[in-house]
Protein backbone atom coordinates (compact mmCIF):
# COMPACT_ATOMS: atom_id res chain seq x y z
CA UNK A 1 0.00 0.00 0.00
CA UNK A 2 1.57 3.41 -0.75
CA UNK A 3 1.83 6.64 0.99
CA UNK A 4 -0.93 9.16 0.94
CA UNK A 5 -1.73 12.42 2.38
CA UNK A 6 -5.13 12.73 3.47
CA UNK A 7 -6.64 16.51 4.12
CA UNK A 8 -8.90 16.96 7.26
CA UNK A 9 -12.19 18.64 6.27
CA UNK A 10 -12.77 19.78 9.36
CA UNK A 11 -15.33 22.31 7.71
CA UNK A 12 -18.63 23.41 9.48
CA UNK A 13 -21.03 21.97 6.72
CA UNK A 14 -21.37 21.12 3.26
CA UNK A 15 -21.37 24.30 1.43
CA UNK A 16 -18.31 25.00 2.86
CA UNK A 17 -16.91 21.89 2.20
CA UNK A 18 -17.74 21.32 -1.60
CA UNK A 19 -16.21 25.24 -2.18
CA UNK A 20 -13.23 23.98 -0.66
CA UNK A 21 -13.26 20.44 -3.28
CA UNK A 22 -14.46 22.43 -6.20
CA UNK A 23 -10.76 24.09 -6.01
CA UNK A 24 -9.18 20.65 -7.16
CA UNK A 25 -9.60 20.13 -10.81
CA UNK A 26 -6.79 17.78 -11.79
CA UNK A 27 -6.64 16.01 -8.03
CA UNK A 28 -8.81 13.57 -6.33
CA UNK A 29 -7.29 13.95 -2.63
CA UNK A 30 -7.78 11.51 -0.22
CA UNK A 31 -9.98 13.25 2.75
CA UNK A 32 -10.85 13.08 6.32
CA UNK A 33 -14.13 13.95 7.59
CA UNK A 34 -14.57 13.92 11.31
CA UNK A 35 -17.10 14.49 13.92
CA UNK A 36 -17.89 18.18 13.18
CA UNK A 37 -19.13 17.73 9.06
CA UNK A 38 -20.26 14.90 9.90
CA UNK A 39 -22.85 15.74 12.84
CA UNK A 40 -23.49 18.68 10.85
CA UNK A 41 -24.39 16.77 7.75
CA UNK A 42 -24.98 13.30 8.82
CA UNK A 43 -24.43 10.58 6.37
CA UNK A 44 -25.58 12.04 2.91
CA UNK A 45 -22.17 14.13 3.02
CA UNK A 46 -20.15 11.01 2.73
CA UNK A 47 -22.29 9.60 -0.03
CA UNK A 48 -21.71 12.91 -2.29
CA UNK A 49 -18.21 13.02 -1.65
CA UNK A 50 -17.54 9.57 -2.86
CA UNK A 51 -19.53 9.95 -5.78
CA UNK A 52 -17.01 12.45 -6.42
CA UNK A 53 -14.49 10.09 -6.23
CA UNK A 54 -13.00 10.74 -3.31
CA UNK A 55 -11.29 7.89 -0.57
CA UNK A 56 -12.69 9.04 2.92
CA UNK A 57 -10.93 8.33 6.44
CA UNK A 58 -14.30 8.47 8.76
CA UNK A 59 -13.14 10.24 11.64
CA UNK A 60 -15.43 9.63 14.24
CA UNK A 61 -13.31 7.95 17.54
CA UNK A 62 -15.46 5.49 18.24
CA UNK A 63 -15.15 4.79 22.38
CA UNK A 64 -17.94 2.77 24.25
CA UNK A 65 -18.99 -0.83 25.24
CA UNK A 66 -18.03 -3.59 23.04
CA UNK A 67 -21.91 -4.07 21.90
CA UNK A 68 -22.55 -0.47 20.77
CA UNK A 69 -19.38 0.23 19.14
CA UNK A 70 -20.11 -3.01 17.21
CA UNK A 71 -23.33 -1.94 16.34
CA UNK A 72 -22.30 1.17 15.30
CA UNK A 73 -19.92 0.08 12.78
CA UNK A 74 -21.98 -1.96 11.70
CA UNK A 75 -24.01 0.84 10.43
CA UNK A 76 -20.67 2.78 9.25
CA UNK A 77 -20.00 -0.17 6.76
CA UNK A 78 -23.13 0.57 4.46
CA UNK A 79 -21.21 3.99 4.07
CA UNK A 80 -18.47 2.79 1.29
CA UNK A 81 -16.12 4.76 3.59
CA UNK A 82 -12.24 3.29 2.94
CA UNK A 83 -10.85 4.09 6.62
CA UNK A 84 -12.73 4.34 9.91
CA UNK A 85 -11.42 4.67 13.54
CA UNK A 86 -11.87 4.06 17.11
CA UNK A 87 -9.97 4.51 20.18
CA UNK A 88 -7.46 1.77 21.33
CA UNK A 89 -8.19 2.80 25.22
CA UNK A 90 -11.49 0.98 24.73
CA UNK A 91 -9.55 -2.43 25.05
CA UNK A 92 -9.01 -5.33 23.09
CA UNK A 93 -12.57 -6.44 23.46
CA UNK A 94 -14.25 -3.45 21.75
CA UNK A 95 -11.60 -3.45 19.19
CA UNK A 96 -12.89 -6.62 18.10
CA UNK A 97 -16.48 -6.19 18.52
CA UNK A 98 -15.68 -3.32 15.96
CA UNK A 99 -14.17 -5.26 14.01
CA UNK A 100 -16.69 -7.82 13.50
CA UNK A 101 -19.70 -5.04 13.14
CA UNK A 102 -17.37 -3.41 10.34
CA UNK A 103 -17.33 -7.05 8.17
CA UNK A 104 -19.85 -6.97 6.17
CA UNK A 105 -21.71 -10.45 4.91
CA UNK A 106 -19.14 -10.83 1.76
CA UNK A 107 -15.82 -10.29 3.96
CA UNK A 108 -15.13 -7.03 2.82
CA UNK A 109 -14.56 -3.86 4.90
CA UNK A 110 -12.75 -0.42 5.73
CA UNK A 111 -9.27 -0.14 7.15
CA UNK A 112 -9.52 -0.04 10.70
CA UNK A 113 -7.59 1.89 12.80
CA UNK A 114 -7.40 2.53 16.79
CA UNK A 115 -6.15 6.29 18.06
CA UNK A 116 -3.22 5.63 20.43
CA UNK A 117 -2.97 9.08 22.08
CA UNK A 118 -4.19 12.46 20.82
CA UNK A 119 -1.52 14.77 19.45
CA UNK A 120 -2.69 17.53 21.68
CA UNK A 121 -1.85 15.17 24.78
CA UNK A 122 1.55 15.87 26.21
CA UNK A 123 3.66 13.47 29.45
CA UNK A 124 2.51 16.50 31.69
CA UNK A 125 -1.37 15.96 30.81
CA UNK A 126 -1.56 12.94 30.31
CA UNK A 127 -0.09 12.51 34.22
CA UNK A 128 -2.07 15.10 35.49
CA UNK A 129 -5.42 14.78 33.53
CA UNK A 130 -5.77 10.90 32.76
CA UNK A 131 -3.70 9.73 35.31
CA UNK A 132 -1.77 7.51 32.99
CA UNK A 133 1.95 7.38 34.87
CA UNK A 134 3.86 5.38 31.96
CA UNK A 135 6.19 7.19 29.47
CA UNK A 136 3.54 8.01 26.14
CA UNK A 137 5.58 6.66 23.98
CA UNK A 138 5.35 3.11 26.18
CA UNK A 139 1.70 3.90 26.42
CA UNK A 140 1.35 4.68 22.69
CA UNK A 141 3.72 1.25 21.66
CA UNK A 142 1.14 -0.52 24.14
CA UNK A 143 -2.05 0.07 22.74
CA UNK A 144 -0.76 -0.69 19.12
CA UNK A 145 0.47 -3.90 20.41
CA UNK A 146 -3.26 -4.03 21.30
CA UNK A 147 -4.69 -2.89 17.99
CA UNK A 148 -2.83 -5.29 16.36
CA UNK A 149 -3.49 -8.17 18.62
CA UNK A 150 -7.12 -7.36 18.10
CA UNK A 151 -6.73 -7.97 14.21
CA UNK A 152 -6.80 -4.14 13.04
CA UNK A 153 -5.21 -2.47 10.50
CA UNK A 154 -3.26 -0.27 12.52
CA UNK A 155 -3.17 3.04 14.41
CA UNK A 156 -3.11 6.66 14.63
CA UNK A 157 -0.25 7.89 16.26
CA UNK A 158 2.17 10.87 15.97
CA UNK A 159 4.85 11.12 13.59
CA UNK A 160 6.95 10.76 16.42
CA UNK A 161 5.80 7.42 17.15
CA UNK A 162 5.85 5.82 13.55
CA UNK A 163 8.77 4.15 13.45
CA UNK A 164 8.68 2.55 16.55
CA UNK A 165 5.04 1.42 15.83
CA UNK A 166 6.75 -0.66 12.69
CA UNK A 167 9.21 -1.75 14.77
CA UNK A 168 7.08 -3.31 17.35
CA UNK A 169 4.31 -4.48 15.22
CA UNK A 170 5.79 -5.05 11.32
CA UNK A 171 5.61 -2.39 8.33
CA UNK A 172 2.18 -4.19 7.65
CA UNK A 173 0.67 -2.59 10.52
CA UNK A 174 -0.35 0.99 9.36
CA UNK A 175 0.58 4.24 10.36
CA UNK A 176 -1.39 7.34 10.18
CA UNK A 177 0.54 10.78 11.72
CA UNK A 178 -1.91 13.58 12.28
CA UNK A 179 0.60 16.42 13.75
CA UNK A 180 1.88 17.11 10.39
CA UNK A 181 2.74 20.85 9.81
CA UNK A 182 5.22 22.50 6.94
CA UNK A 183 8.61 23.95 8.52
CA UNK A 184 7.28 27.42 8.24
CA UNK A 185 3.98 26.62 9.74
CA UNK A 186 2.33 27.97 13.07
CA UNK A 187 1.90 24.40 15.79
CA UNK A 188 -1.52 25.26 16.54
CA UNK A 189 -2.36 23.09 19.76
CA UNK A 190 -0.63 19.94 18.11
CA UNK A 191 2.25 19.43 20.61
CA UNK A 192 3.85 16.15 19.02
CA UNK A 193 4.29 17.43 15.04
CA UNK A 194 6.79 16.52 12.39
CA UNK A 195 7.08 18.05 8.80
CA UNK A 196 5.81 15.98 5.35
CA UNK A 197 9.47 15.41 4.94
CA UNK A 198 10.52 14.29 8.22
CA UNK A 199 7.44 12.15 8.29
CA UNK A 200 8.29 10.09 5.10
CA UNK A 201 11.76 10.15 6.06
CA UNK A 202 10.93 7.53 9.49
CA UNK A 203 8.05 5.59 7.85
CA UNK A 204 4.18 6.80 8.15
CA UNK A 205 2.28 5.53 6.00
CA UNK A 206 -0.73 8.12 5.53
CA UNK A 207 -0.15 11.68 7.01
CA UNK A 208 -2.74 14.21 7.84
CA UNK A 209 -2.84 17.12 7.16
CA UNK A 210 -5.38 19.71 8.31
CA UNK A 211 -5.37 23.52 8.15
CA UNK A 212 -1.62 23.30 6.52
CA UNK A 213 -3.70 23.12 3.60
CA UNK A 214 -7.04 23.96 4.28
CA UNK A 215 -6.22 27.59 5.44
CA UNK A 216 -3.80 27.83 2.82
CA UNK A 217 -4.14 31.32 0.48
CA UNK A 218 -3.73 28.41 -2.59
CA UNK A 219 -5.11 25.35 -0.74
CA UNK A 220 -4.16 23.21 -3.82
CA UNK A 221 -0.72 24.36 -4.38
CA UNK A 222 -0.03 23.36 -0.65
CA UNK A 223 -1.61 19.97 -0.94
CA UNK A 224 0.84 19.57 -4.08
CA UNK A 225 3.73 20.86 -1.47
CA UNK A 226 2.50 17.49 0.51
CA UNK A 227 2.39 15.16 -1.94
CA UNK A 228 6.02 17.00 -3.45
CA UNK A 229 7.18 16.56 0.21
CA UNK A 230 6.03 13.15 1.62
CA UNK A 231 4.67 10.88 -1.57
CA UNK A 232 7.26 11.89 -4.45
Amino acid sequence: MGKDVIIACDFSGKEETFAFLDQFRKEKPYLKIGMELFYAEGPEIIREIKKRGHQIFLDLKLHDIPNTVQKAMRVLSRLDVDMCNLHAGGTVRMMEAALEGLTRPDGSRPLLIAVTQLTSTDQESMENDLWIREPIDRVVMHYAENAKKAGLDGVVCSPLEAEKVHTLCGNRFLTVTPGVRFCDDDKGDQKRIMTPAEAKKIGSDYIVVGRPITAAADPVAAYRRCVSEFVD
